[in-house]
């Protein structure tokens, strides 16, 4: 058999014999250390880009050294091409992009470099930056004598101006003034200033009723927001779709998931309150005069008087579960976004008792309970429904089921016992006109519900006694802080004045 030629590429090689050891040997300290300092003994790779750069030519036996100093060389003539590639890509542009992140190597320095091929971003100066206007000293004035310069000079306002713009809406061209010396009058700047504000006013009524409200049958983008984060959240597992719209809110069916809290029904309802105040415009007369939130109130925030509404509805609907009435169970708000149990089954809303076909006896059976619905909100709940009507009472399991008491208002309001007199009128008249016999006319429910012992031969009467007697209370109010009857029990008696 031939021997082996001792000329080699790859340097002189050496053979060595590995020796088996026990496992005792390869416990040992000493063991370890000699591994360790064989390991140590490559060469680093930092000393290889060095001989490289250096343009040092040596001999190696080590095919580790080796395959660093082919992986440098390859990985320096890949950065090479693709900084050909990044000039012949970029071109004269302006904007150019820079692929600095697909190189090998870095940072690259290259030998044959220009300054022409450096990156105008890489460099501090850059052209396209305004020069900063001359800024006044607190006194006011520069110079002295003669060359004195107030900070109402011409020159140095209109440099002022002409910065101001900057500022501008990003819609609002302003131009680019590189290399120019512009300056603006007060009177141009005033007017260009009056005329970004117009803009803006004018595009944001453009677009108002498109994202910046809630439509029938539609939510804005913060609302749309609102509603993604509630399903991402595992709250609710999907939203179907819009199964009722009225003045004040717009009504989907969700199908309900999990909270860590409070248990989520298999079917819920979003109830979002419309963030515009078309169609229902007097919000704050339910809301002004309610201690719970007359220190939150503010009529030039619609958005606030929303969040407020939403609210106002949780803490009612809260009390009603407490006292047993048949309602909607909360499951949670999110701003004007209210979560609450659905009325009905497999997606099929109940029907409204005005459009429900009851037979008689169902329709005395509904009376008679709207009719101890109306005493406990008002004598256990302390509330008045100020909308009570066929059209907010729902029939599902054979009973009638309130909603919408979001305007509902306590008994101590300005105006709690001219809505109570309206709810009453409407009750009367619906159950009368459905051929209830038993059915009282509004005078008598409203004594009945309120425990008060008015009496009229018609509506203007009854009414005039009814602001009489708010009057009464409001004045007793504002002097002793309290009101002339208790609304906690079942019938508030009149108490006399002192004075």
């Amino acid at each position: 058999m031939p021997e082996r030629a001792n000329g080699s590429p790859w340097g002189a090689t050496t053979t060595k014999v590995v020796c088996p050891c026990s496992f005792t040997d390869v416990m040992s300290e000493q063991l370890a250390k000699q591994l360790d300092d064989e390991s140590q003994s490559f060469p680093d790779f930092s000393s290889v880009s060095a001989a490289l750069d250096a343009g040092e030519e040596r001999e190696t036996d080590s095919d580790l050294m080796l395959a660093q100093m082919l992986q440098m060389q390859f990985d320096k003539e890949f950065d090479t091409q693709l900084r050909t590639e990044e000039r012949k890509f970029n071109g004269d542009s302006k904007l150019s992009i820079s692929f600095e992140n697909y190189r090998m190597v870095h940072p690259y320095e290259a030998s044959g470099s220009s300054e022409d091929e450096v990156d105008w971003q890489d460099s501090c100066d850059d052209p396209y930056k305004a020069d900063k206007p001359t800024i006044t000293p607190k006194r006011g004035f520069t110079g002295k004598g003669k060359n004195i310069t107030t900070k109402h000079d011409e020159v140095v306002c209109g440099r002022k101006n002409t910065a101001r713009m900057d500022n501008f809406a990003p819609e609002i061209n302003v131009g680019d003034g590189l290399g120019m010396d512009l300056k603006l009058s007060n009177q141009v700047y005033n007017s260009l200033k009056q005329h970004c504000y117009s803009e803006q006013r004018r595009s944001a009524r453009l677009h108002e009723k498109k994202e910046h409200s809630t439509a029938e049958q539609a939510v804005d983008p913060r609302t749309r927001l609102l509603m993604y984060k509630m399903v991402n959240a595992g709250i609710l597992e999907n939203i179907n779709g819009c199964i009722s719209t009225g003045k004040e809110s717009v009504v989907f069916h969700a199908n309900g998931g999990s909270m860590e809290n409070n248990a989520v029904p298999d079917e819920c309802v979003l109830k979002v309150f419309k963030t515009t105040l078309n169609e229902f415009k007097n919000r704050d007369k339910y809301i002004k005069d309610d201690y719970r939130f007359i220190d939150r109130f503010s009529k030039l925030n619609p958005r606030t008087i929303i969040r407020l509404w939403a609210e106002k509805e949780m803490h009612n609907l809260a009390r009603m579960k407490k006292a047993g009435i048949p309602c909607p169970e909360v499951v949670v708000l999110k701003k004007h976004i209210l979560v609450m149990s659905f009325i009905g089954k497999d997606h099929v809303p109940a029907p409204k008792l005005k459009e429900a076909m009851l037979g008689s006896e169902d329709m005395k059976r509904a009376y008679y309970q709207v009719v101890h619905m109306m005493q406990q909100l008002y004598q256990e709940c302390n509330l008045v429904h100020a909308d009570l009507s066929e059209y907010n009472m729902l029939w599902h399991e054979c009973k009638v089921w309130l909603i919408d008491v979001s305007q509902s208002i306590e008994p101590n309001h300005p105006h709690s016992h001219e809505f109570l007199f309206r709810d009453c009128r409407n009750v009367a008249t619906f159950f009368q006109k459905g051929g209830v016999s038993e059915a009282m006319n509004m005078y008598e429910l409203f004594n009945v519900v309120s425990g008060l012992q008015l009496s009229g031969d018609s509506e203007a009467e009854f009414l005039a006694q009814i602001e009489a007697l708010e009057k009464m209370n409001e004045d007793h109010v504002q002097r002793r802080g309290k009101k002339m009857y208790n609304f906690s029990d079942g019938g508030p008696p009149l108490l006399h004045d002192d004075d």
